[in-house]
């Protein structure tokens, strides 16, 4: 069974729950170590070298993300190179070693050593980020990847939760709180080494030549990268969802200390609304992307993340209380409004970032996925940079901590714009996962009769105006449509048309050099390895049944041998969108919202086989399926 059925088999299988386990403690080892820290200079520490506890937390957040900027090309195509499964083992155990440096410094109280550790443990992420991350579509089926990496990241953000929670509990223990704090990081990293040894051999997918130059090797995999624009947007906005939360998680103590009023624990409970919100959010998007990446989800999420985080800022308070605790927070007013507004931004950061991840890990040559996941790695470093600086100038110039939320919240605006008009197929996917999800519920069967890769023709019956809608909604990969040149130049569903790059087309009598232009059009599409999506019954049906087939499609295949994928929808006549009983789109109401149609889609046909009559029948019989 796979994860369109159940999710919760993944993390019953050996190819997911010893990365799953390792990546959980990995994390949680990483947040003990730097919740601890931040909370030892915030609330013990004083002036540390010189600097405020505000600016000595920006100062350690930046040591954290440095190794990922400086380091990570250099870790994917190492990753590239070699079996993942192994270079996890060894990187699991360098943690070991970096751990019993934290427990030193935690021991005898060494800010500076705790930072070296801290630096340390940053260049452990970054190598085992592009391991993680490329490691997933090995080993996980195509209608698996979004659910892995669901899994994958509320698991890390409920271990950050964690982490930053044990960590600020054993800190806060009166006289030995380092000593446990040190201990911790010891033993999770002895358990996310021995979790590793249970990882299935995951051997490089091409001839990688190593490069030791850092430098060269960031700017190659930049290159690499900017081939796909929609991967390389992808990137852009998975990088700045850290900047807004690398800034939100590195301010959260000062922000409770100094505009709240309120304690370690206060920090911590506060901390832990968002970061649940971030784990719903992300296993959120798996159930509504239905197992495959729904780039639609992107735009909606980025409107969340702005509108509660400007609301954050109107709901902080004007003037911090002295000394409150957590049950002196919950019964302020207005406590519960900033609470909803932590955990919402996070609710939609997880809705966000899952099909972006998905995105670059299914999108990308399969040879170069660590090195582009390290491309990733790279720009979101850069941000989490960026984020340290911005909030450094901020808080300098003057500015309050629930100031730079509210600027922050303000930049996201600009951002999504910048990012949605060079890449319009996530607002395209927006529209259509907005129609096929108010207007209806859709039950489909047979997703792996698609081919995971390579070309193909899928064929359907036409029984309504929004047929290409759903199945573009529906399909885990994009489909370019031949339709007719009439319903490609209708309003506002031209937009979602053109840019999913439907093909016009036009009959013979009427514009034959458009037929001729459609046909080299679908063979450059299939020769690129692209699916086809073709209606062969060339309009839609005035009385619901089937009418007979073209030949469109043997002309198709006869030119560029494909499979053909036979498709099926059932509980569309009689919608608003069909012809029943007069012209479409002319009755209101005719079904109500929410009207359950099926889609069942067929094994593929050879090209020889794929007849008009043979993928009528076929089709018939889809229909017929219970």
């Amino acid at each position: 069974m796979t994860i369109e059925h159940n999710p919760m088999m993944l993390l019953k299988t050996r190819r997911f729950l010893p990365l799953f386990t390792t990546q959980f403690l990995g994390a949680f080892n990483d947040n003990v170590l730097k919740q601890a820290l931040l909370l030892l200079i915030t609330f013990q520490g004083g002036e540390v070298m010189g600097l405020s506890p505000a600016l000595m937390v920006q100062v350690a957040s930046g040591l954290f993300v440095l190794p990922m900027f400086l380091f990570s090309a250099s870790a994917g195509q190492i990753a590239d190179a070699f079996d993942k499964a192994t270079l996890i083992r060894w990187v699991k155990l360098a943690e070991i070693g970096i751990a019993l440096i934290a427990a030193a410094g935690f021991f005898f109280k060494l800010v500076p050593l705790l930072l070296t550790a801290l630096f340390l443990m940053g260049l452990h992420s970054t190598v085992f980020g592009p391991l993680k991350y490329s490691i997933l579509p090995q080993h996980l089926h195509n209608d698996e990847v979004v659910g892995g990496n669901a899994w994958v990241e509320s698991g890390t953000f409920v271990a950050i939760l964690l982490g930053s929670i044990i960590g600020g509990l054993l800190i806060a223990v009166p006289g030995t709180g380092p000593m446990w704090a040190g201990c911790a990081c010891v033993v999770l990293a002895a358990s996310g080494w021995l979790a590793s040894l249970s990882i299935p051999a995951a051997p490089p997918l091409g001839q990688v030549k190593l490069n030791w130059n850092p430098f060269s090797e960031i700017a190659q995999n930049m290159r690499i990268a900017a081939r796909n624009r929609t991967v390389l947007m992808g990137m852009m906005g998975i990088s700045w969802f850290w900047f807004y939360g690398a800034m939100l998680l590195s301010q959260f103590g000062p922000f409770v200390k100094d505009t709240i009023g309120g304690s370690e624990h206060l920090s911590t409970f506060l901390l832990s609304t968002f970061i649940v919100g971030i784990a719903l959010g992300s296993l959120l998007a798996e159930r509504a992307s239905g197992g495959k990446v729904e780039l639609g989800l992107v735009p909606l999420a980025s409107l969340g993340m702005t509108v509660f985080g400007v609301d954050l800022y109107f709901a902080s308070p004007a003037t911090p209380h002295q000394g409150i605790d957590v049950a002196g927070f919950v019964a302020m007013p207005g406590s519960w409004r900033l609470m909803a507004d932590l955990a919402l931004i996070g609710v939609f950061g997880g809705l966000y970032t899952i099909p972006l991840y998905a995105l670059i890990q299914t999108r990308c040559e399969p040879a170069y996925r660590s090195r582009i996941v390290a491309a990733n790695n790279i720009l979101n470093a850069g941000f989490m940079v960026a984020s340290a600086g911005y909030a450094f100038f901020a808080l300098n110039q003057g500015a309050s901590i629930p100031q730079m939320f509210l600027y922050a919240a303000l930049m996201n605006i600009a951002v999504a714009a910048f990012i949605y008009s060079l890449v319009p197929e996530f607002m395209q996917r927006l529209l259509v996962w907005l129609l096929v999800h108010t207007f209806y519920r859709v039950s489909a069967k047979g997703y792996e009769n698609i081919p995971a890769e390579g070309p193909a023709v899928v064929v359907c019956n036409h029984v309504s105006f929004v047929d290409p809608l759903i199945l573009m909604a529906e399909s885990r990969r994009p489909i370019r449509f031949v339709m007719d040149h009439r319903i490609f130049k209708m309003p506002i569903i031209n937009f979602v048309f053109k840019e999913g790059r439907a093909i016009p087309i036009a009959p013979a009598k009427e514009d034959a050099a458009m037929l001729e232009a459609a046909y080299d059009e679908v063979a450059k599409t299939l020769e690129a390895g692209e699916i086809v999506g073709i209606f062969p019954e060339g309009r839609i049906t005035d009385s619901g049944d089937l009418s007979p087939f073209k030949a469109g499609v043997t002309r198709i295949v006869e030119r560029t041998p494909v499979p053909v994928v036979p498709m099926a929808l059932s509980g569309l006549w009689g919608s608003f969108f069909s012809r029943k009983d007069g012209p479409a789109m002319t009755k209101p109401f005719r079904r109500g919202l929410f009207s359950r149609i099926e889609l069942s889609i067929g094994k593929p046909l050879s090209p020889a086989e794929a007849t008009p009559d043979a993928l009528r029948a076929a089709v018939a019989q889809l229909r017929q399926r219970p």
